[in-house]
């Protein structure tokens, strides 16, 4: 019986472990052992390198070189620290100086606040969509462009004057692109307008990553209205307000092109900011070293600037 029972029960045949002699890898292994060595990491990443170089590391020390001579386009002279010491002198840049600090403060406050309030507010709304899309739009259009709008509404018998005029209010009318600082503050204004849009779809977007579940417990503690933006919402989107934050920095630091086509920094150079007095400089004076050092001085002011929001922003970062 037994003998029957070994006959009939087939017999499996040993699965042979194919086994790798210690120190000699397999073809394939070998192939992604020299894609990821080191070597293999730099050749793919020296095409990102070389035009990281070309259009930023090669400018900035270009820059750095030229500032150190007395350039006109056609003549170069070595004149040192002699262009910097010059800026200093220059009456013109503190008034550059003051201007961009009144950009910077202006978007912090307005397009920044203006763009959480009106995410918050519409982002439970039935038609929140369509009201983002419509703050959003002016965004989609060039600095250029929302120039030439506002410039249009903003002149001494523009809409906003006419507008004043028709409902009574004559007294409030003001030559907006004229006089320092209203000129500074309507440039200001006109950013605004234009700036909020994107804040408000990057702060959506943080409302929309907030838990489900941190929202609904809140509301089961009987948290709402204030208390639920100051203690929940506003904490949450933290990440976001950094990032956003740090974009109005830097882009209210270089702002350019909506400044010049509404006044090109006039009259007599009253709304100019750093970046079109380098610009003056350099490309309608010709004053080319003096520009470079004009412009090193605007770039370390944007690096430093973003570095020390940024140092303290970011998780281990010293606050006050």
């Amino acid at each position: 019986m037994s003998e029957t029972l070994s006959t009939a029960r087939p017999l499996r045949a040993r699965r042979r472990i194919p086994t790798r002699t210690p120190g000699r890898a397999s073809g394939a292994g070998a192939a992604r052992g020299r894609l990821g060595s080191p070597g293999s990491s730099l050749l793919w990443a020296a095409p990102a390198l070389a035009f990281v170089g070309i259009l930023l590391v090669y400018p900035f020390f270009r820059s750095v070189y030229g500032s150190l001579f007395a350039d006109n386009g056609f003549t170069s002279e070595f004149v040192g620290l002699d262009n910097y010491v010059r800026l200093a002198e220059d009456p013109i840049l503190g008034r550059s100086l003051i201007n961009t600090v009144m950009w910077v403060a202006g978007t912090l406050l307005l397009p920044v606040a203006v763009g959480l309030l009106i995410a918050v507010a519409t982002y439970r709304m039935r038609l929140g969509n369509l009201a983002t899309l419509v703050i959003v739009l002016p965004y989609a259009i060039s600095g250029a462009s929302t120039a030439v709008v506002w410039k249009f509404m903003l002149t001494s018998g523009g809409a906003v004057n006419q507008v004043l005029g028709a409902v009574g209010l004559e007294s409030l009318a003001q030559p907006w692109l004229l006089e320092w600082p209203q000129n500074t503050l309507s440039l200001i204004v006109a950013g605004t307008w234009q700036a909020t849009g994107i804040n408000v779809v990057l702060f959506t977007i943080g409302l929309r990553a907030i838990p489900r579940d941190i929202v609904e417990a809140a509301h089961l503690d009987g948290v709402s209205g204030w208390s639920m933006f100051r203690h929940i919402t506003l904490p949450q989107l933290r990440a976001m307000t950094v990032v956003v934050v740090g974009m109005a920095i830097v882009n209210s630091l270089k702002a350019f092109d909506l400044i010049w086509v509404l006044t090109q920094g006039g009259p007599s150079r009253s709304s100019e900011t750093l970046a079109l007095t380098m610009y003056r400089e350099a490309f309608r004076l010709f004053h080319v070293g003096y520009g470079s050092a004009v412009a090193l001085v605007l770039s370390v002011i944007v690096v430093a600037a973003s570095w020390l929001y940024l140092r303290r922003q970011m998780p281990g970062g010293t606050r006050d």
